[in-house]
């Protein structure tokens, strides 16, 4: 008999957990160690690149020493349950505000296991997964996420519950995580391996790094969703729902309408999450955690946006959101680093750094009302292009007459691509109420 693809098996794994909810499956570990599995999950490692691991093994000296030959001593330490994961490689980075947070990398061989077990057990985790979770799943994106939101706010949910997790990656509990997956996965197999992962990492968990860390984290917060998904529901009126709520990783809001009938709706949805969160073993930040209210001018920062419910032109109230200010001013600090530093460099090289920054940060941030920013921005980049430019002739000034705006974009190739393309919820204002 042929053997299938990953995919198809992917295919056929997430359409019997999707048409049974209570199935469980048995026979998985046979297809985590397959060859091919082996060989999908090192090319989406190597896709990713990465810094090599506690071993100091890279992918030029995998491909050196053969990839055929490194793949099959890790599926023979499969079969036969010799594989053991190798201490992670700690590195941190500072975090907003203050603190610091520790990036666990695995090695290169652990990042393959850990991707063949993501792409045997991401499909029928995915079938159970609800509407509101968006962070590191298939086909979904952040700004699917920033359009559930602003589409809420439209719809007059101007009251937001903002939970800020403490800590969360740190403090997933081990044996309730795997509670959870042994209600979909009856293999022992692949629960034994699943418990030497998460052991090497310590006695609670999850290592931010690891590939397959982002599927374990929506897991371990599916009882939440589905939470707040009987909360939609059960008090929703006809069509309308007076709940919404958007999910990315750690990151949670959730809208309730304004209505001040409904204060009793705010209140025990705020306190049914934390009681799901505490069964979890999840701590609220109680000091960054906060209830907002969209009507009285507040505002709610989510994915780096921040959101406000304004009236527009015409007397109706429609959702704002633009960058949060933290993003513009990281965004600054990384672009003056690159002209600090490349100071002696010459501009093409330079622009050809600013331009990678540039566009990444654009594209994300022009689906929102980011017209201020982006002029900003552009004026600022434009200012700092002369200055370099003049400081390479040994000259002061700014080259106001010298140089072109014209001349930047087409002569130099600065990036120019500062248009906006709305999601189309938040431009139209609703009419007054």
């Amino acid at each position: 008999m042929a053997s299938i693809s990953v995919q198809d098996l992917r295919r056929r794994l997430y359409i019997k957990a999707k048409s049974d909810p209570t199935w469980r499956f048995w026979g998985l570990y046979v297809h985590v160690s397959k060859p091919e599995t082996l060989r999908e999950a090192y090319a989406v490692a190597k896709a990713n690149d990465g810094a090599p691991g506690s071993d100091g093994v890279t992918f030029e000296a995998i491909e050196a020493m053969g990839v055929e030959s490194f793949l099959g001593q890790l599926r023979d330490e499969l079969v036969s349950g010799s594989y053991r994961p190798l201490p992670t490689r700690k590195h941190a980075i500072p975090k907003r505000g203050s603190g610091e947070r520790i990036l666990q990398i695995p090695c290169i061989r652990d990042r393959v296991v850990q991707g063949a077990l993501k792409l045997i057990l991401e499909p029928i985790f995915e079938a159970d997964f609800q509407p509101g979770s968006y962070g590191y799943r298939p086909k979904r994106t952040a700004h699917q996420a920033v359009a559930r939101v602003a589409e809420a706010i439209a719809h007059y949910k101007t009251r937001v519950i903002d939970l800020d997790l403490h800590n969360y990656f740190d403090n997933v509990q081990h044996h309730q995580l795997l509670a959870m997956i042994a209600k979909r996965v009856s293999d022992p197999a692949v629960l034994r391996l699943l418990k030497l992962i998460l052991e090497a990492t310590g006695r609670k968990g999850l290592p931010q790094g690891g590939p397959l860390s982002p599927l374990l984290s929506n897991i371990y917060l599916t009882p939440v969703d589905q939470m707040l998904e009987r909360a939609q529901e059960t008090t929703r009126h006809g069509p309308y729902r007076h709940v919404t709520y958007a999910r990315w990783a750690d990151d949670l809001v959730i809208l309730v309408d304004q209505y001040r009938r409904h204060n009793w709706l705010l209140n025990a949805v705020a306190r049914r999450v934390r009681e799901e969160l505490t069964k979890l073993g999840i701590p609220v930040n109680e000091e960054k955690s906060r209830l907002v209210d969209l009507e009285r001018g507040e505002a709610f920062p989510f994915l780096g946006f921040e959101f406000r419910w304004v009236r527009g032109r015409r007397g109706g109230r429609r959702p704002l959101y633009t960058p949060a200010h933290h993003k513009c001013v990281e965004l600054r600090h990384k672009l003056r680093d690159v002209f600090r530093y490349r100071r002696s460099h010459p501009v093409k090289s330079v622009i050809c750094e600013v331009n990678l920054i540039l566009a990444g940060w654009l594209a994300y941030f022009r689906i929102g009302h980011a017209s201020r920013e982006f002029t900003s921005i552009r004026d600022w980049v434009e200012k700092k292009v002369r200055r370099h430019l003049e400081r390479a002739g040994t000259r002061p000034g700014f080259g106001w007459k010298r140089w072109s705006r014209q001349w930047l974009y087409q002569g130099l190739g600065l990036y120019e691509d500062y248009s906006l393309r709305h999601l189309g919820v938040g431009p139209k204002a609703l009419p007054a109420r």
